[in-house]
């Protein structure tokens, strides 16, 4: 904890050295200690990445952040409630990384058409989808877990939609203390990867710099785009001679302008009637015109030095290439990620695989678009998480507090339980940190002769309360890089919250579900 908080050493080189350190002092064993890798976490993050790098290779995201900032306009206000609202309604019927996968790809985009920085609203994003995971029964394993907890006590199973009396609250004022208090708590990071260029403002600049009196409809569709290259240092086009409205001989692509390396505007012809030809030097610049395939082929050969890849410019374009069966396979994985037909991790890597395969990314585009600095991170910490419980350091901390409460106030109680479980959830996964708690919440309740029930919603309230650092939830750890975060640009937000979840679980739920 003393190296991710301090930042001097990356995280993925920390994971190692915890995989490391556990074998080392023989806390587990060599297969343990690499077990994390193959844990389905990492495998749905992995597979999740290739789902959001497919919604933003379609351009839905690109029709979605358009959607968004028609209807919410620039202002940041409506761009909070709008994000907010989805995040938690998304986050209401399937995971909390999930929701954010979902999600991140446009409100990167929004952000970057509103003139903000990702960095002020990834955080959020990831909060307001903890929230949602309080909201129904089956939007977090942890409901399910507490819900039959309370069955199997005294008490009785919540309602599918129970779980809202305490998750409302929680979102409206999640989003609250976001408008209030966001742009001085959140960070100003410039992300590893921006958004794809607007093709407006692009547009705008070619027209400028060649001199063209055509439309953005007319230079990008869903069908064909523009590209700008430059002829590379000892390609085989110096000395060819170009025309505007010539065609490139092997992919067919229209030559709309030619500009010099050392000259300031396009070359032009002195009058229509001259066929003047001019010779291609290095450092040229020449805007094509073509299909989209051919495009991406004619910047990736050895010739030409593409200006901007044309991947992310037809990326910006809503609703492009594939996006009808995008669109289907990701509503599938949505439908098995709600009726839990497979495991999440299934549900995205069958996803994944359905898009590979379908050809709506490709596999070089595939392995760029994962983290795997993060997959590191992950695949690192899980050994850790379960070494914890494994070891009898859960335990202890048990017998602490059984020890020191005895037959005290059951609200001092539920206060005890739910502070330890909001400091375990900093580091272990909720569902492990519910886990740990729950005989002591039961065996609480029993001492005390109070429900079940406020002490398992209260667990529920407090598990989702994972907002310190980014290796609590799958959730913080996927916005950080898009974001640029730093491990200790979560907790300024992050504490606020965990003050109003510590308040709602320990004030409001017993008012709802009494003692």
């Amino acid at each position: 904890m003393i190296a991710f908080i301090s930042s001097k050493v990356p995280l993925a080189v920390v994971a190692g050295g915890v995989v490391l350190a556990l074998w080392a002092t023989g806390v587990r064993s060599l297969p343990e200690v690499f077990e994390g890798f193959a844990d389905p976490t990492v495998v749905f993050i992995v597979s999740l990445f290739i789902v959001i790098e497919s919604l933003e290779a379609s351009g839905i995201t690109a029709w979605l952040a358009n959607f968004v900032v028609n209807r919410a306009g620039t202002s940041r206000t409506r761009l909070v409630l709008v994000i907010g609202v989805a995040a938690g309604m998304l986050g209401a019927f399937i995971s909390v990384s999930g929701t954010v996968g979902a999600l991140l790809p446009v409100v990167v985009i929004v952000t970057k058409k509103a003139g903000m920085l990702p960095s002020k609203m990834l955080i959020p994003l990831a909060f307001l989808a903890s929230g949602g995971s309080v909201l129904t029964l089956t939007a977090s394993p942890v409901n399910i877990v507490v819900s039959q907890a309370a069955s199997d006590h005294g008490g009785r199973q919540f309602g599918y939609f129970e779980f809202a009396l305490a998750g409302i609250p929680l979102v409206v004022i999640t989003i609250l203390i976001v408008l209030l208090a966001g742009d001085r708590l959140l960070p100003d990071r410039s992300p590893e990867s921006i958004a794809a260029p607007d093709p407006t403002a692009h547009a705008k600049r070619l027209r400028e710099d060649y001199r063209m009196d055509v439309s953005t409809g007319a230079l990008y569709t869903v069908e064909e785009g523009v590209a700008e290259v430059l002829v590379a240092p000892h390609s085989s086009l110096i000395g060819r001679h170009v025309l505007p409205g010539m065609t490139t001989p092997d992919d067919g692509l229209v030559v709309l302008g030619v500009r010099r390396g050392d000259h300031a505007g396009p070359l032009v012809r002195e009058s229509e009637e001259t066929e003047e030809r001019f010779e291609l030097r290095a450092g040229d610049a020449v805007l094509v015109q073509g299909p989209w395939a051919a495009l991406e082929r004619y910047a990736g050969s050895q010739d030409v030095i593409a200006v901007t890849p044309p991947q992310s410019l037809q990326r910006a374009v809503p609703l492009s290439r594939k996006y009808k069966r995008t669109l289907f396979i990701f509503a599938a994985m949505i439908l098995l990620l709600v009726t839990g037909v497979v495991p999440t991790a299934i549900a995205t890597m069958l996803a994944a695989g359905a898009l590979i395969v379908t050809k709506v990314v490709r596999l070089p585009t595939v392995y760029r678009a994962v983290p795997w600095s993060i997959v590191i991170l992950v695949g690192g910490m899980i050994p850790l998480s379960r070494a914890f419980v494994d070891t009898g350091s859960a335990d202890i901390v048990a017998d602490l507090v059984l020890g020191n409460l005895g037959a005290a106030s059951p609200y001092l109680a539920l206060l005890v339980i739910c502070v330890i479980s909001m400091v375990l959830g900093q580091f272990m996964s909720n569902l492990a940190t519910v886990l740990v708690m729950l005989p002591i919440a039961v065996a609480i309740a029993g001492s005390t002769g109070a429900s079940i029930q406020p002490f398992m919603m209260g667990l529920a309230v407090c598990g989702a309360a994972s907002f310190i650092t980014p290796v609590a939830t799958a959730g913080n750890l996927i916005v950080m890089r898009a974001g640029g975060y730093h491990f200790g640009d979560y907790w300024k937000l992050g504490l606020p919250l965990m003050v109003v979840y510590l308040g709602i679980a320990v004030l409001y739920v017993p008012l709802i579900w009494p003692f």
